[in-house]
């Protein structure tokens, strides 16, 4: 009954416009918008166990974590990027930086992955990276240029055809002639407000000056913030370079979110950063900053915005930190409620490589937060080498935490006994 009521309530909203479709309409997005059937009848299926998965477990034997945790093989998953748990427990879906929307289902409950599928097969995604859920059970999916929102897609993920609609129209997040192949790993969160806030990176290593008024104007390098039925358009934050991970404080309800930095400028500088923001509106320092209180070399002798918000944590220089979650279940020690365990992507360029680890931050009463590493040895240290490379981080019913890894392909689901 819940289903038909949600169904019913979207058919009403979108017939009346609150989801207005400007532009092209991509293939078959309009078929769905309008309850109707595709044609498109296979799924994708990727294959658990064998002998992939047990390269992966080997792997993770060598994963050091505090006492007590312990860390399997949740799922194979292809290009495994950001995740949304369904508020029901039923599936999580996985983003990708390609065209696929991966949905992963436990069905027997033994807190291993039994199916995981593409989600949503008869749609044409483009760099679907950012999903997001809302209470009420309303999946939203962050691409590089579009955002489209799926009423009750954990109860009719099954069938390839499921009710979807324009939250932002394709061309409608960034201006077209914007768009890039870099920085353009989108992410998505639903905040207190009741809003949904999405990351906008920019696609400069430096945004030029040339196009500040412009990336301002959209948020471009920064925040946004939208009602639930697409209206309301603000820029929230500015003065990011790319954030791919943001949450929000389980009791105060301050965005927090992580940002990569400047490239190019050395090994050991600029730091990334892991950032509170308290007000909306607030400068956190790019393009004049390159990281942390690092300036860069081609605003050197510009002056930075007044107030402009620097980070509370000023992390390894070029291990990319990208997901985060504030951690609030009850698995864990009690030293954990309300701490955020983040993922560092790992350096790409850095002369000796770094990161490739789950971090947890802790947050003092005062809002003062330190970081320390909580799951390493994906990085082989004596070669280099990556062995796989966290993503981002979710956390399941049970109070466990699903890690994601683009470079293995998988989930990775860690877990607390005494």
């Amino acid at each position: 009954m819940k289903q038909i009521i949600v169904l019913a309530v979207a058919a009403s909203l979108f017939a009346g416009g609150a989801f207005a479709q400007s532009g092209q309409v991509p293939d078959n997005l309009e078929k769905l918008s309008g309850f109707k059937t595709t044609g498109v009848t296979e799924f994708t299926f990727i294959e658990q166990g064998g002998d992939y998965a047990a390269g992966i477990e080997r792997t993770l034997e060598r994963i050091k974590m505090p006492d007590g945790f312990k860390i399997e093989l949740y799922a194979v998953v292809p290009d495994a990027r950001h995740m949304a748990v369904g508020p029901q427990g039923i599936v999580t879906f996985v983003g990708t930086r390609k065209d696929k929307v991966w949905s992963v289902t436990d069905r027997n409950k033994d807190r291993v992955a039994d199916e995981v599928k593409d989600f949503a097969p008869s749609l044409t995604f483009s760099i679907p990276n950012g999903p997001c859920f809302s209470k009420d059970g309303f999946l939203y999916i962050a691409e590089q240029n579009r955002v489209l929102l799926f009423p009750a897609a954990e109860f009719f993920y099954e069938s390839p055809d499921v009710a979807a609609f324009n939250l932002v129209a394709k061309g409608d997040l960034i201006p077209p002639e914007e768009e890039s192949f870099n920085h353009t790993a989108r992410v998505c969160r639903i905040g207190p407000d009741g809003k949904i806030y999405i990351s906008l990176g920019q696609p400069f290593n430096v945004a030029p000056a040339e196009k500040m008024d412009l990336y301002n104007e959209w948020g471009i390098g920064g925040m946004i913030r939208l009602n639930l039925d697409g209206t309301g358009r603000e820029v929230y934050t500015y003065g990011i370079r790319n954030s791919v991970g943001h949450d929000f404080h389980p009791a105060t309800g301050e965005l927090w979110f992580t940002d990569n930095q400047v490239d190019g400028m050395g090994d050991d500088i600029p730091p990334g950063e892991l950032n509170r923001q308290t007000a909306a509106g607030q400068n956190f320092g790019h393009p004049w900053y390159g990281g942390g209180d690092t300036r860069t070399n081609e605003y050197k002798s510009e002056e930075p915005p007044a107030g402009t918000v620097m980070p509370v944590v000023a992390t390894v220089a070029h291990a990319a930190d990208l997901g985060m979650h504030f951690y609030t279940g009850r698995m864990f020690p009690e030293k954990y409620k309300h701490a955020i365990f983040s993922a560092q992507h790992g350096s790409w360029n850095r002369t000796t490589p770094v990161g490739a680890r789950v971090m947890v931050t802790f947050i003092d009463e005062q809002g003062n937060a330190a970081m320390e590493p909580f799951a390493e040895g994906w990085l082989d240290e004596p070669t280099g080498e990556y062995l796989g490379r966290p993503v981002d981080v979710a956390q399941l019913p049970d109070g466990s935490i699903l890690v994601s890894d683009d470079l293995a392909g998988a989930l990775y689901r860690i877990s607390y006994a005494k």
